[in-house]
């Protein structure tokens, strides 16, 4: 099991260009669960997550990890506990999966340091954990976008972080690879403890696999607990401005969203 690392924000504010998209969060993530962030499009979703593993710079406020604000631990330090998927990560162009998961093991790279045993062990672990061991010598470019994911995957795993950030990593993926990821994650959360944060816009997914769930609106948190606490047809009005009925999933048991609409309604 991975060590247990305490993260939260205080009076967290962030955005861009001047515009603040993130406004004021006090947060604290659950050690060693799967944390869902949900919100409308523009909520401050990627940006809270950006901010989190200091890829953004607050503009007020901050990040503490232990006790220590993650603007005062040194970057290979940092990436030693936490690792960060984004949206879309491009890789390079002809590389094969073995030494893009590869790549996962730099915060552990010493000045002038060759490649140990270590780092083999950690990139068979990781290739070996999300399936994708015996496409290790076939170039990413071709493989499907399940199996892309997948490798992403792979090498957040190989740097060995206890807590690892995704944003939307079922972006593109149609159903059964979206459930294939997320199961995934979940296996990773139950064997190593690991801390997951992600993205996600689908609610019932978020419903179904998060632990814990922090709702954005217009950059504040609004809502925060487990997915049965919190979510409900009241929550999807105030969040996603949705008109819904929420009723029990009946695969999980979890709270699980109907929209309305305004089309192909049975009579009340």
């Amino acid at each position: 099991m991975t060590v247990q690392h305490a993260i939260r924000t205080e009076r967290l504010v962030a955005g861009y260009g001047g515009k603040t998209i993130v406004d004021g969060i006090d947060l604290e993530i659950p050690p060693g669960r799967v944390s869902v962030i949900v919100g409308a499009n523009a909520c401050g979703k990627s940006t809270l997550l950006k901010t989190l593993s200091r890829l953004i710079t607050p503009l007020e406020g901050g990040v503490v990890l232990d006790g220590k604000r993650i603007d005062q631990i040194p970057t290979k330090e940092l990436a030693r506990t936490l690792g960060l998927l984004p949206q879309q990560p491009v890789s390079p162009e002809g590389i094969v999966v073995a030494d893009l998961v590869g790549r996962g093991r730099h915060p552990h790279q010493k000045l002038f340091r060759s490649w140990t045993p270590d780092d083999d062990r950690a990139v068979t672990e990781a290739l070996a954990a999300t399936g994708v061991l015996e496409l290790a010598d076939r170039a990413v470019d071709e493989l499907s976008g399940g199996q892309r994911q997948r490798v992403w995957i792979a090498m957040a795993l190989a740097q060995e972080t206890e807590i690892l950030l995704l944003d939307e990593p079922t972006t593109f993926l149609d159903v059964s690879h979206q459930i294939e990821v997320l199961d995934l994650l979940t296996d990773l959360n139950a064997a190593r403890g690991t801390t997951i944060v992600m993205v996600l816009h689908d609610i019932n997914l978020a419903a179904r696999y998060a632990d814990h769930i922090f709702a954005l609106r217009a950059g504040s948190v609004v809502a925060s607990g487990a997915p049965a606490d919190i979510v409900d047809a009241d929550l999807m009005r105030e969040v996603f401005d949705l008109d819904c009925r929420v009723i029990p999933d009946p695969v999980s048991g979890a709270p699980l969203v109907l929209p309305r609409g305004r089309h192909r309604l049975l009579a009340d």
